[in-house]
């Protein structure tokens, strides 16, 4: 049986093992700018995958995502010892490491969503402007007054 609180408390416990291990102990240049951001433990206990993020040297600098990659794979028999050390275990899960897309989906999502405004924006625009092509209320027919009266007593003749 599958203990899935478990799982969780483990994946938890790894990444924070990893991230702190990548911060203090591992002295890779490559890994200065690597965020991890999430651990999935499978249900056997026996693999892990963390979930990373680079960011570049600055705002302007675009991140070197195959340098951070090929340090991560550099570092990961030492990473795995820690997290076998770390955790008590009695078997350390195998790593994989893989690049996080959520940030840049999100980044996607809300470039799509300020798309959605501006269009919006320019059609509440234009329709604060418009007139309407034909009669302002083609459906609306108005009544004569004779035509009602004549048309209840046609109504009550029958």
């Amino acid at each position: 049986m599958v203990d899935q609180a478990r799982a969780r408390r483990l994946s938890k416990r790894i990444a924070a093992i990893v991230a702190t291990a990548i911060d203090h102990e591992i002295k890779d240049p490559r890994l200065a700018f690597v965020t991890i951001t999430d651990c999935k433990v499978t249900a056997d206990l026996h693999d892990a995958t963390v979930y990373y993020t680079v960011r570049g040297e600055d705002l302007d600098t675009p991140p070197d995502v195959q340098a951070a990659a090929s340090g991560l794979e550099k570092a990961k028999g030492v990473l795995r010892s820690k997290v076998g050390a770390g955790t008590g275990a009695r078997f350390t899960p195998t790593l994989t490491f893989v690049t996080d897309t959520v940030p840049d989906t999100a980044r996607h999502m809300e470039e799509l969503l300020e798309r959605a405004r501006r269009a919006d924006s320019e059609v509440a625009r234009a329709a604060a402007t418009a007139q309407p092509a034909g009669d302002p209320d083609p459906y609306k027919a108005p009544r004569d007054l004779d035509e009602d009266s004549e048309s209840a007593e046609v109504d009550r003749a029958t």
